[in-house]
C-alpha cells in the first residue's frame, strides 16, 4: 500500500491556505539548510488561488527555482501556457521559472529533449513536488492513452505528450515531467476538491501498480510518504 495521508478542511479556503503553508516550509527549510529550493508545481484556474496565496508568503523567492509539472505548446504569452501562469505569479518575486516548451507551433519533441537537459542541469531533485489530478486520473500530463507507458517509463525527466482526446479548450500538444521525474521529489503533496475526486483517488491508491489510473501507477514506486489535501 502507497504510505499516504490525508488532511481534510470544510471549505477550499482553508485547504488553500493549507497547502501554501505546506509547501512554504518545505521550501524554507531547503533555503535554511542548502541557500536553494527547487519546487515542481501545477498550474491553471484550480491551482490558481493556492499559487497567489504561497506567493504571499514571506520567502527569500531569489533562491527559489520552478519548475511546472507539465506544459503546453503554446507561446509564453497565451493564457493556457503553465510556465507563463507561474512566471506572471512568481518571477516578479525573484524565482526563477524554467519551461518545459520553447512556446508555439515547435516540435514537442525537440522541446522534451532540450527541457530533459536543462533539467539535469539542475542536479534534479526537487524539494517537493505539488500535483493536482483530472477527473480522470491523469497528473501532470500523464494522461490515459497512447503516451501513458512512456511517460511512466521512460528513463527521462520529460517527455512529449500527446492527450488522446485533446483539450477541448487547449487542443495542443504537451511536455511533461516523467514519473521519475515527479518521484525524485523529496517531499509530493496533493490538493483536491470533491467527493469523486477523492473517490478516484483512494481507488487508485488501493490498485497501486494494477491500476488502470495514471495516478496509480504514477505513485505505486513512491518512497516517499504523499500528503493529500482535500476539501467538498
Amino acid at each position: 500500500m502507497i504510505e499516504h495521508e490525508w488532511w481534510d478542511y470544510e471549505t477550499a479556503e482553508a485547504m488553500v491556505d493549507a497547502v501554501a503553508g505546506d509547501v512554504h516550509y518545505v521550501l524554507s527549510g531547503a533555503i535554511a539548510e542548502r541557500g536553494e529550493a527547487l519546487a515542481v508545481l501545477p498550474a491553471g484556474r484550480a491551482q490558481e488561488a493556492a499559487l497567489r496565496r504561497l506567493a504571499g508568503t514571506e520567502l527569500d523567492w531569489s533562491q527559489v527555482t520552478i519548475v511546472p509539472t507539465d506544459d503546453r505548446m503554446v507561446p509564453f504569452t497565451d493564457p493556457a501556457s503553465n510556465a507563463g501562469m507561474l512566471a506572471r505569479i512568481f518571477a516578479p518575486l525573484g524565482a526563477t521559472v524554467i519551461p518545459l516548451t520553447a512556446g508555439g507551433d515547435g516540435d514537442p519533441a525537440a522541446a522534451a529533449r532540450t527541457a530533459n537537459a536543462r533539467l539535469k542541469a539542475l542536479d534534479w531533485a526537487p524539494d517537493i513536488a505539488w500535483l493536482a489530478m483530472g477527473a480522470d486520473g491523469h497528473v501532470a500530463s500523464i494522461f490515459p492513452g497512447p503516451d501513458l507507458a512512456n511517460a511512466l517509463e521512460a528513463p527521462h525527466l520529460a517527455v512529449a505528450v500527446r492527450p488522446d482526446p485533446l483539450a477541448a479548450e487547449a487542443p495542443v500538444l504537451r511536455v511533461t515531467l516523467t514519473r521519475q521525474a515527479l518521484l525524485a521529489a523529496d517531499a509530493i503533496t496533493f490538493a483536491l476538491q470533491g467527493a469523486d475526486m477523492r473517490a478516484t483517488l483512494e481507488r487508485a491508491i488501493a490498485d497501486g501498480p494494477s491500476s488502470r489510473l495514471p495516478v496509480g501507477r504514477l505513485l505505486a514506486d513512491a518512497e516517499q510518504a504523499i500528503d493529500i489535501h482535500w476539501c467538498p
